[in-house]
């Protein structure tokens, strides 16, 4: 597992740096979006640096995409805990943010409704994929994983809605209006797995479409119930299709 993190550390380590500077020479800026998108650019990096590692992998089956994650638990946990320091450390360090993240009450209605969001946005993938067998789209995932797998996908995906939630989202409000603001942060959600789609795979416009259709799910989440709810609903969609259940 080591040496496997260590490769990955040392492939992102200048990127990482040539964003950090960029970072905090953002930092004089009143206007926070310039910080929002080189945040974007670290994320992008990030995730997108795991996949000639083996750290996940995507394909399709037919036109229907899936996606699995290395049976490392180590691993997993490792992303997991390094992505909720990341997002607790920028927005304790950064109150001009901090402030652009709208929560929302953790009540069992914002529950209810990032659970079935989640469920939404996976269960067009998951009925399309039943007719091809399980060998085909990624194979069989352990049952002793699956709860590291869930820790995984509501953590990493908690960091993801919050830069596009809560950061981008929030700022677009500002001067788009709340609207127009939850469908433009869909489109840039989507549009940034551009390269993961066109260059980093070959999954194609099979992971746009996906993308930009939890997209809109989790943006309007957001606009009704906050944050909260559109993690979930972005965690649990992606548990339930790397997590091999259907």
């Amino acid at each position: 597992m080591l040496p496997d993190l260590l490769n990955y550390g040392a492939r992102i380590l200048p990127g990482l740096l040539l964003i950090g500077a960029s970072f905090a020479l953002a930092r004089a800026e009143r206007d926070p979006l310039l910080r929002i998108l080189t945040l974007v650019f670290g994320f992008v990096l990030v995730r997108d640096a795991m996949t000639p590692l083996g750290f996940w992998r995507l394909g399709t089956a037919g036109e229907v995409p899936w996606l699995r994650f290395t049976d490392q638990a180590g691993v997993l946990l490792v992303f997991a805990l390094g992505t909720v320091a990341a997002t607790a450390g920028v927005l304790c360090l950064d109150g001009g943010l901090r402030s652009l993240v709208r929560w929302g009450r953790l009540t069992p209605v914002t529950l209810a409704c990032g659970l079935g969001g989640g469920v939404l946005a996976a269960a067009p993938v998951l009925l399309l994929s039943l007719p091809t067998p399980l060998s085909e789209r990624g194979g069989a995932v352990a049952v002793t994983l699956l709860p590291v797998l869930l820790l995984f996908s509501l953590a990493g995906n908690l960091a993801e809605e919050v830069l596009f939630r809560g950061l981008l989202q929030g700022r677009l409000e500002q001067h788009a209006g709340a609207v127009r603001a939850a469908v433009l942060s869909a489109l840039l959600f989507a549009a940034c797995h551009v390269f993961l789609a066109s260059t980093v795979t070959d999954v194609g416009w099979p992971l746009l479409a996906f993308t930009l259709y939890e997209g809109l799910i989790c943006a309007f989440l957001r606009l009704r119930s906050g944050v909260i709810a559109a993690a979930l609903a972005h965690g649990t969609a992606i548990f339930l299709l790397a997590g091999a259940l259907v």
